[in-house]
């Protein structure tokens, strides 16, 4: 999905109950930014071989996202800066637990551990499909081994000959049940 160099142009939104929050999503290469306004705030998502960076772009230049506020809620979302940056996925210690399906989907069954108490999550699931490579469903727990969250993957559109999120589901747990609490979408359209 990020092999190419051409820069693709989308809107989204997260929606929560009835509150809708519009975005602009532009990628290029390993860079994605998300552009939201009232009020405004652009934030700048560069992938790298070994970390990810999430940056804040004003009219000033580029600058870290302050590590303390990660675990902030995006627009009273159940969606944080921390998840919007992907830093689990360079967590080191990492390890395959075998072979699942997602939505008719052949996944890699995968558990990353946090190399330190800085992320909200001890650990993340992640089921990998095997033949593309994308994301299908990420489960996070908490310091008590409990389910905190979990994103899914609904649906995916095919734009410009690469495959995009279309739509995914961000479930926020009752700690300590499998009550859901909160649910938000994330969605694309071009």
């Amino acid at each position: 999905m990020m092999e190419s160099r051409q820069q693709i142009d989308l809107q989204g939104q997260l929606r929560q109950n009835d509150v809708v929050i519009p975005f602009r999503l532009v990628q290029n290469g390993p860079l994605i930014r998300y552009s939201f306004s009232n009020p405004d705030e652009t934030l700048q998502l560069r992938l790298g071989e070994n970390s990810s960076r999430l940056d804040v772009v004003s009219d000033a230049g580029t600058e870290k996202f302050a590590g303390s506020k990660l675990n902030e809620r995006i627009r009273d979302t159940s969606v944080t800066y921390e998840d919007l940056a992907f830093k689990f996925l360079y967590w080191p210690a990492a390890r395959v637990l075998g072979e699942e399906k997602v939505r008719t989907r052949n996944c890699w069954k995968l558990q990353l551990r946090a190399p330190s108490r800085e992320s909200q999550y001890s650990n993340v699931l992640l089921w990998v499909d095997k033949a593309s490579g994308a994301l299908m469903r990420m489960e996070g727990y908490d310091w008590n081994a409990q389910l905190a969250k979990r994103f899914e993957v609904v649906s995916a559109q095919k734009i410009e000959k690469r495959w995009f999120l279309k739509q995914m589901r961000i479930e926020e747990f009752k700690p300590g049940t499998s009550h859901v609490e909160a649910r938000t979408y994330l969605e694309i359209k071009k």
